[in-house]
């Protein structure tokens, strides 16, 4: 294996030299490289280490440079405090990774996560940096968007509590509501699963897939998506469209992938530790929940400087989310159940009466609490219909209840609102097909 070495200049140069020809015969690796990251002060000029030095304006920096100067396939880190800290070296391995090489230490090695081909059609994916950011949400509506633009999406749904076998659900031809998800309930199936709120959301095929664990790059652990994807490329259709999990990838190759993010969460987590990676093997970056009093204009322009500094191409749009029913919900008096923070339960049930002419009597964002949801519609009032989410207890809890009190469940999505939304995400989908096609015929 082609190996770049870090090193500092806090360590002595014979015992770097020593330490790379000891490491050169336990690893079985070849060095080609090494990177300077600092503390030069000490060491003095035209210091020999017998390899070709690269510097840097910073540690990062200078394994950029020599990544994108030698082709190797690990990075080994000899250096050290001061030099490089522990943030540091997390921005360090995301970079390394993103190049498809291993980073190893002392004590640590990190692989990068094992992509899969996808033979036969288009692939697109949508990643995240973890739970409760609008991911899936991202999902149903770039296939809606891609199937309005006639690219015929098939989406391929990764969730933790996925089928044990992939599934085909047919949500273009199919009517899934309360009645099919209270009966996949029955069965045992976790009818509030991805694949269910993403087919019955957007009408279009979905296969649903499992997977279990996720690694600091997102590699799940075990997961059956790769069959999904052939499942995916055997279907009539012109584009796979993969949905991740929380901060889990799907292992496949895709031609472009967008990255969903919130607002609200620790810029670290998107920026730092190796969320960092997740952003340099993306295209676009969406920064959801982009709004007071989730958070300040001044807290998403802050995030958006942090992004740049990681990678300074990618494209960077803040989006809020509004409900859209599913159904016709004009004229009647319901209850709108959602994920939502508390505090935008107001504003949102504003948008659904003046956009969609309903009239909403109570709002609770406890989809994710059984115990509190169940108070909350018991407090609600009267009420002809239910409004909800396709989340966590949506049909355990709402759906049972709508049929035990006879009145209906409507279903609605999140849509994610921002100018110039449409057109970034078709022309990523155009170039992700163009480039298929052209591997196809080459």
């Amino acid at each position: 294996m082609r190996a770049l070495f870090l090193i500092d200049g806090e360590h002595y140069p014979p015992v770097v030299i020593e330490a790379i020809e000891e490491l050169r015969a336990s690893l079985g690796v070849e060095p080609v490289a090494a990177a300077l990251l600092g503390g030069t002060e000490k060491i003095g000029e035209g210091a020999d280490y017998g390899l070709p030095l690269v510097f840097g304006e910073d540690p990062e920096d200078a394994v950029r440079e020599a990544i994108v100067r030698y082709e190797v396939d690990v990075v080994v880190d000899l250096s050290d405090e001061p030099v490089v800290g522990y943030r540091e070296r997390m921005r360090i391995a995301s970079r390394v990774l993103a190049a498809g090489a291993r980073y190893v230490g002392s004590d640590f090695e990190l692989r990068p996560p094992e992509f899969h081909p996808v033979f036969g059609k288009p692939s697109l994916a949508v990643i995240g940096t973890g739970k409760r950011i609008g991911k899936t949400a991202v999902t149903g509506y770039l296939a809606r968007l891609l199937a309005r633009e006639g690219f015929d999406p098939i989406v391929v749904s990764m969730g933790r509590g996925g089928p044990p076998r992939p599934e085909v659900i047919d949500g273009k031809r199919m009517e899934i509501g309360s009645d099919y998800l209270l009966e996949a309930l029955r069965r045992g199936a976790h009818a509030a699963s991805d694949c269910y709120e993403t087919a019955a959301l957007s009408r279009v095929t979905t296969v649903g897939c499992r997977r279990c664990g996720g690694g600091l790059a997102g590699a799940p652990f075990v997961s059956n998506v790769i069959e999904g994807a052939r499942v995916a490329a055997g279907l009539e259709g012109g584009l796979i469209l993969f949905d991740g999990s929380g901060a889990a990838l799907p292992p496949v190759e895709a031609g472009a992938r967008v990255l969903v993010a919130g607002a609200n969460q620790d810029p670290e987590y998107v920026t730092g530790f190796l969320g960092a990676y997740r952003l340099l093997v993306s295209d676009v970056l969406l920064i959801t929940m982009a709004e007071e009093p989730l958070a300040s204009p001044e807290r998403v322009q802050r995030l958006r400087q942090e992004v740049r500094r990681v990678k300074p191409e990618i494209e960077v749009v803040p989006v809020v989310f509004r409900p859209r029913p599913v159904d016709d919900v004009r004229g009647v008096r319901l209850v709108y159940v959602s994920t939502a923070p508390r505090q935008m339960l107001g504003r949102l049930s504003g948008y659904l009466e003046e956009e969609y002419g309903c009239r909403v009597v109570a709002a609770s964002g406890n989809l994710s609490d059984r115990r509190a949801l169940e108070y909350d519609l018991e407090a609600a009032g009267d009420a002809e219909a239910y409004l909800t989410e396709i989340k966590a207890a949506a049909v355990d809890v709402v759906a049972r209840r709508g049929r035990e009190e006879g009145i209906p469940v409507f279903y609605c999505d999140n849509e994610p609102v921002a100018e110039g939304l449409e057109s970034l995400l078709i022309d990523l989908a155009r170039r992700a097909a163009e480039g298929f096609a052209g591997m196809d015929c080459g």
